[in-house]
């Protein structure tokens, strides 16, 4: 069932304002209204990005990274979070 790209659209605009809500009205490191919502953009997003693609063969310079990538990443390259340093010019 293919998905109209207008509709995905509406719906990943309607996250990311979701979203911006939830920011604007955290509550504290961890809040989980924000991290719903943060799943929630991602989520719009890859529908809409495959509903593009299907209509269109058309994709985004977007990409939605997974956490459990980016720390499986971290740990074959021997990077630790912690040994990282922010140098200013």
């Amino acid at each position: 069932m293919s998905i109209d790209p207008r509709v995905a659209l509406q719906s990943l605009t309607t996250a990311l304002e979701e979203h911006l809500i939830a920011a604007s009205n955290r509550r504290g490191d961890g809040d989980p209204a924000v991290e719903a919502a943060f799943f929630a953009v991602a989520d719009a997003f890859e529908v809409y990005e495959d509903a593009i693609y299907e209509a269109y063969s058309e994709v985004t310079p977007l990409q939605v990274f997974d956490d459990e990538e980016d720390e499986d990443e971290d740990e074959e390259s021997g990077v630790d979070d912690e040994d990282l340093e922010i140098v200013e010019d």
